[in-house]
Protein backbone atom coordinates (compact mmCIF):
# COMPACT_ATOMS: atom_id res chain seq x y z
CA UNK A 1 0.00 0.00 0.00
CA UNK A 2 1.27 2.97 -0.77
CA UNK A 3 1.00 5.94 1.84
CA UNK A 4 0.13 9.49 0.50
CA UNK A 5 0.57 11.93 3.33
CA UNK A 6 0.85 15.84 1.89
CA UNK A 7 -0.43 17.61 -1.56
CA UNK A 8 2.85 18.49 -3.13
CA UNK A 9 0.97 20.70 -5.41
CA UNK A 10 -1.63 21.42 -7.79
CA UNK A 11 -1.27 19.91 -11.84
CA UNK A 12 -1.80 23.48 -13.04
CA UNK A 13 1.33 24.72 -11.26
CA UNK A 14 4.02 26.07 -13.52
CA UNK A 15 6.56 23.56 -11.95
CA UNK A 16 5.03 20.22 -12.00
CA UNK A 17 2.90 21.11 -15.51
CA UNK A 18 5.80 19.73 -18.37
CA UNK A 19 6.51 16.46 -16.16
CA UNK A 20 2.75 15.51 -15.57
CA UNK A 21 2.58 16.45 -19.50
CA UNK A 22 5.39 13.89 -20.20
CA UNK A 23 4.26 11.19 -18.07
CA UNK A 24 0.56 11.20 -19.29
CA UNK A 25 2.21 10.93 -22.87
CA UNK A 26 3.30 7.23 -21.37
CA UNK A 27 0.39 6.60 -19.66
CA UNK A 28 2.01 7.07 -16.24
CA UNK A 29 -0.64 9.46 -14.79
CA UNK A 30 -2.94 7.41 -12.33
CA UNK A 31 -6.16 9.32 -11.06
CA UNK A 32 -8.12 9.00 -7.69
CA UNK A 33 -11.71 9.74 -8.24
CA UNK A 34 -13.15 11.02 -5.48
CA UNK A 35 -16.46 13.00 -4.56
CA UNK A 36 -16.90 16.25 -2.69
CA UNK A 37 -18.09 14.58 0.59
CA UNK A 38 -14.10 12.38 0.30
CA UNK A 39 -12.31 15.19 -0.80
CA UNK A 40 -13.44 16.63 2.60
CA UNK A 41 -11.75 14.11 4.57
CA UNK A 42 -8.22 13.89 6.04
CA UNK A 43 -7.66 10.10 5.75
CA UNK A 44 -9.05 7.67 2.90
CA UNK A 45 -7.84 4.08 2.12
CA UNK A 46 -8.42 4.64 -2.01
CA UNK A 47 -7.87 2.08 -5.11
CA UNK A 48 -6.61 4.76 -8.15
CA UNK A 49 -7.55 4.33 -11.66
CA UNK A 50 -4.71 1.95 -12.34
CA UNK A 51 -5.33 -0.19 -9.23
CA UNK A 52 -2.40 1.15 -6.85
CA UNK A 53 -3.97 0.69 -3.18
CA UNK A 54 -3.62 3.94 -1.54
CA UNK A 55 -3.73 5.19 2.16
CA UNK A 56 -4.13 9.00 2.20
CA UNK A 57 -3.53 10.64 5.61
CA UNK A 58 -2.89 14.61 5.08
CA UNK A 59 -2.40 17.25 8.19
CA UNK A 60 -5.57 19.20 8.83
CA UNK A 61 -4.26 22.49 6.75
CA UNK A 62 -4.44 20.71 3.27
CA UNK A 63 -7.40 19.49 1.47
CA UNK A 64 -8.32 17.62 -1.50
CA UNK A 65 -8.86 19.59 -4.72
CA UNK A 66 -9.35 18.46 -8.97
CA UNK A 67 -5.43 18.24 -9.80
CA UNK A 68 -3.83 17.38 -6.29
CA UNK A 69 -0.90 16.04 -6.70
CA UNK A 70 -0.04 13.19 -3.50
CA UNK A 71 2.69 11.70 -5.71
CA UNK A 72 5.59 12.21 -8.21
CA UNK A 73 8.19 10.14 -9.33
CA UNK A 74 10.12 9.65 -12.61
CA UNK A 75 7.76 7.31 -14.21
CA UNK A 76 4.80 7.64 -12.14
CA UNK A 77 2.28 10.23 -11.04
CA UNK A 78 -0.90 10.33 -8.80
CA UNK A 79 -3.54 13.09 -8.77
CA UNK A 80 -6.98 13.74 -7.52
CA UNK A 81 -9.96 13.73 -10.04
CA UNK A 82 -12.65 15.17 -8.49
CA UNK A 83 -16.27 13.67 -10.03
CA UNK A 84 -18.94 15.74 -10.91
CA UNK A 85 -21.72 16.59 -7.99
CA UNK A 86 -25.09 15.18 -9.16
CA UNK A 87 -27.43 18.43 -9.02
CA UNK A 88 -30.98 18.84 -8.59
CA UNK A 89 -32.44 21.61 -11.33
CA UNK A 90 -35.69 23.94 -9.76
CA UNK A 91 -36.68 26.77 -11.74
CA UNK A 92 -38.96 29.12 -9.64
CA UNK A 93 -42.22 30.57 -11.66
CA UNK A 94 -41.82 33.76 -10.11
CA UNK A 95 -39.86 36.07 -7.49
CA UNK A 96 -41.75 35.29 -4.68
CA UNK A 97 -41.24 31.23 -5.51
CA UNK A 98 -37.66 31.69 -5.84
CA UNK A 99 -37.40 33.62 -2.53
CA UNK A 100 -39.32 30.71 -0.59
CA UNK A 101 -37.16 28.01 -2.25
CA UNK A 102 -34.17 29.94 -1.67
CA UNK A 103 -35.68 30.44 2.01
CA UNK A 104 -36.54 26.36 2.25
CA UNK A 105 -33.17 25.14 0.80
CA UNK A 106 -30.91 27.29 3.38
CA UNK A 107 -33.33 26.01 6.32
CA UNK A 108 -32.10 22.45 4.99
CA UNK A 109 -29.11 23.94 4.96
CA UNK A 110 -28.45 22.31 1.44
CA UNK A 111 -25.06 23.08 -1.05
CA UNK A 112 -26.50 25.20 -3.73
CA UNK A 113 -25.27 26.85 -7.04
CA UNK A 114 -27.19 29.54 -8.88
CA UNK A 115 -27.24 29.74 -12.74
CA UNK A 116 -29.22 32.22 -14.09
CA UNK A 117 -33.07 32.05 -12.62
CA UNK A 118 -32.42 28.48 -11.70
CA UNK A 119 -31.08 26.95 -8.42
CA UNK A 120 -29.18 23.97 -8.45
CA UNK A 121 -29.30 21.75 -5.23
CA UNK A 122 -25.74 19.30 -5.00
CA UNK A 123 -27.12 16.20 -4.19
CA UNK A 124 -26.13 14.03 -1.17
CA UNK A 125 -28.62 10.94 -1.35
CA UNK A 126 -31.11 10.44 -3.96
CA UNK A 127 -33.41 12.82 -5.80
CA UNK A 128 -36.47 11.66 -4.80
CA UNK A 129 -35.63 12.25 -1.05
CA UNK A 130 -35.71 16.06 -2.22
CA UNK A 131 -38.35 16.14 -3.94
CA UNK A 132 -40.58 14.71 -1.30
CA UNK A 133 -39.66 17.62 0.52
CA UNK A 134 -40.47 20.29 -1.97
CA UNK A 135 -43.31 18.51 -2.60
CA UNK A 136 -45.11 21.56 -1.86
CA UNK A 137 -43.80 23.85 -3.75
CA UNK A 138 -43.65 21.43 -6.56
CA UNK A 139 -47.28 20.48 -6.60
CA UNK A 140 -48.64 23.78 -6.31
CA UNK A 141 -46.43 24.95 -9.30
CA UNK A 142 -44.42 27.56 -7.07
CA UNK A 143 -41.55 25.83 -8.71
CA UNK A 144 -40.89 23.13 -11.48
CA UNK A 145 -38.04 20.36 -11.77
CA UNK A 146 -35.75 21.43 -15.07
CA UNK A 147 -34.62 17.68 -16.54
CA UNK A 148 -31.29 18.24 -17.88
Amino acid sequence: MLRLNRILGQASDPAFFDRLHDLQHHGRVERIVIGAEEAARHRLRVLTDAGTECAISLPRDQRLANGSVLWLEEDRAILIAMRDAEVLKLAPADAAAALELGYFAGNMHWAVRFQGAELHILLHGPAEAYLERLDPLLAGGRIARVRP
